[in-house]
């Protein structure tokens, strides 16, 4: 069995849009038959709109009968002979909307749906609401679909909790806070479970919020598994069933002060430079037109969408960025060729001396051969078309920015060969943003073999500030780690240095000394002096952790990690045996492409087999994104210095 986390959604998903009929019956309309005939309107709210958006588009909405979708807030009129079906969080404010659109009559009937289980109050506040409007009729049936996470891959997912490494870490936060941080957390894990149809075996590190999660999820499974529920049964919510009981795979979860550094580097391979840079949320990238055509207004946007679909991106999003560039000409250049081949085959060369029926046969075959072809071909040519622009705009920032340069010195870093005074120099350079030298003094503090010397620190910091950096994620994380809380000396993590430093790799060139004054002579041959800036490839330290974990032979470094197992009596799980073909990994306080990149490329070349890894986290952040919320726990914790009080005005 291949947890497929994208597709497992989709089917549940198409299931909802069918109301909830079984699989079969739901799957048949996509072939042309069944009740495609009964249109209906899709009632979202805004996180539940996000958790569709990387599954269906419009059109694969329309081929189920979705004709109209609108939001759960939006100002809606009535349609009184069309079926509705609600697919919403199950909140106080949603279940109040709901009974809104009842008494009103929107609808004809009302399929309710809610992305994770509603509480008995709530459900309640439903059933009494629906009695004092007189509208039971009107509903067809309540479901907890157990959906409330974000697929974006076959083996990629994300819970959407952009703060939760601030909240779970914020010494000003109440205990009720992180427990309610805590329990979103769980809920998101056991849908995914709940959707892929298996009970895993739970590892963790002891004593940290990784083990308050899998402990309470732990115990919400067991719940699950007691009651009349078939999430985990054969036939389950995920279709898994038998098959999921006879080989269950291992969850882990890590903290993410399991490893800081890998949040901060800067990338050089597609998917996490896109990730990064781009900004790509929900596979989603939106780029801003800084040279609009003439006639057309400035500040323009464009956006792109990428998934499993797009061959481009799952064929070489783990390659290095200067080999994108030659990948896309080639791209190119199939193309170019197909209709070249298209345009022989239409009648461009005709024999005069021929059979004019033979000729009309041929190129009837010929013409419906094209026909046929086109179809595939445009999509070929808008994906060549769609990363061109995505790889221009990703070498655009490079050049402003000399990427290149921060993240050859980081993976110095990480081979222990940058030393203090590198890393000054590179701080110095008028090249890079604040942000960019802020994660390059990070990565080589959480790098060093031992706490730097004060002078060095104080080096370091003196050139933050004179690039105009925010300081207090530099003094957060110093604190960290000389609390040992981080970083290389991190307990239960010795071997993780040794992970980290099997590859090295120096920028012989920039990028900024080779590019030209315009991208119009070719990616490539602007390109073309970085080919050995990546000597080695990352390995994050969750890939060494998952290596020993899956082997499931005894392990120094992950003896002492807790097990649970939601099957076993409590209390007594015990540590399984491995080895293990499939594993889902969670990081709790956000991850990244370039930490999933490393697990995935460690799995696909395992011996004496290859794994299957799924990859997850509460969040997928960029180095930007998790320095904001390092900066803030500075200022919460104490560890930055209290910003001086504004002047007051006089007049």
């Amino acid at each position: 069995m291949v947890l497929n986390v994208r597709s497992k959604q989709i089917d549940a998903v198409v299931r909802m849009l069918h109301f909830n009929a079984p699989p079969t019956a739901a799957l048949k309309p996509a072939a042309g038959v069944g009740d495609e005939d009964v249109y209906k309107v899709l009632i979202l709210d805004r996180v539940t709109k996000d958790i569709l958006a990387p599954l269906l588009h419009v059109n694969e909405l329309r081929k189920h009968g979705v004709t109209l979708h609108m939001l759960l807030d939006a100002e809606r009129q009535p349609i009184p002979d069309v079926p509705a079906i609600y697919f919403v969080q199950p909140t106080e404010a949603a279940v109040q909307r709901i009974l809104e659109d009842l008494a009103r009559g929107l609808y004809d009937s009302f399929h309710l749906n809610f992305s994770t289980h509603i509480s008995r109050p709530l459900m309640e506040k439903l059933a009494a609401g629906v009695v004092a409007s007189n509208s039971a009729a009107r509903v067809a049936r309540v479901y907890d679909q157990h959906g409330h996470f974000m697929s974006l891959e076959g083996s990629l997912f994300s819970l959407s909790l952009p703060d939760t490494y601030l909240q779970l870490n914020d010494p000003q936060a109440q205990d009720s806070q992180i427990e309610a941080a805590v329990a979103q957390v769980v809920d998101g894990l056991f849908c995914m479970l709940a959707t892929l149809g298996v009970v895993p075996l739970i590892r963790c590190p002891r004593g940290g919020a990784a083990e308050h999660v899998a402990a309470q999820l732990d115990v919400k499974l067991r719940d699950a598994l007691a009651g009349r529920s078939s999430l985990f049964t054969e036939g389950g919510a995920g279709g898994a069933g038998l098959a999921a009981s006879l080989q269950r795979p291992l969850l882990c979860l890590f903290d993410r002060n399991f490893e800081l550094s890998v949040v901060l580097q800067h990338a050089w391979t597609y998917k996490p430079l896109v990730h990064d840079v781009l900004e790509m949320r929900l596979n989603r990238i939106t780029l801003h037109d800084a040279s609009p055509t003439p006639g057309q207004p400035a500040g323009g946007k464009k956006s792109y969408e990428v998934d499993d679909a797009d061959f481009f991106w799952s064929g070489h999003g783990k390659e290095q960025f200067p080999k994108i560039a030659e990948q896309v000409e080639v791209e190119l250049g199939k193309y170019k060729q197909a209709i070249e081949d298209l345009n022989r085959q239409t009648g461009s060369h005709i024999d005069p001396l021929a059979d004019p029926n033979d000729i009309m046969r041929s190129n009837t075959r010929s013409l419906m051969s094209a026909v046929s072809s086109l179809p595939e071909l445009t999509e070929k040519k808008r994906v060549i078309d769609k990363h061109t622009n995505l790889a221009t705009a990703l070498l655009g920032a490079i050049k402003a920015r000399q990427l290149d340069a921060f993240y050859a010195l980081e993976e110095e870093c990480l081979a222990g060969k940058a030393d203090a005074a590198a890393v000054a120099q590179q701080l110095r350079a008028p090249v890079g943003s604040p942000a960019d030298k802020l994660r390059l003094a990070l990565v080589w503090l959480l790098t060093c073999e031992s706490v730097p010397a004060e002078p060095e620190c104080q080096q370091v910091e003196q050139l933050l500030q004179a690039a105009g950096a925010d300081v207090a994620a530099w003094w957060y994380v110093k604190r960290m780690r000389r609390l040992n809380l981080t970083g290389k000396q991190q307990p239960g993590s010795a071997s993780v240095s040794d992970g980290l430093s099997g590859f090295g790799g120096a920028a012989q060139s920039q990028l900024t000394t080779l590019l030209g004054t315009t991208f119009g002579q070719g990616l490539s041959s602007l390109t073309k002096g970085v080919k050995n800036l990546l000597a080695g490839e990352q390995q994050a330290a969750v890939t060494v952790a998952m290596e020993a974990l899956m082997e499931g032979k005894p392990n120094p470094d992950t003896e002492a990690y807790a097990v649970f197992d939601p099957k076993a009596p409590a209390g007594r799980a015990q540590r399984p045996a491995g080895p293990f073909k499939e594993a889902i990994v969670f990081m709790l306080g956000g991850g990244n492409y370039l930490e999933y990149e490393s697990l995935s490329c460690w799995a696909s070349r395992a011996q004496p087999a290859p794994k299957h890894i799924v990859y997850g986290a509460t969040d997928l952040l960029s180095g930007e994104q998790f320095l904001q919320q390092l900066s803030m726990l500075g200022h919460k914790s104490g560890a930055a210095p209290a910003a001086p009080a504004a002047p007051t005005a006089t007049h």
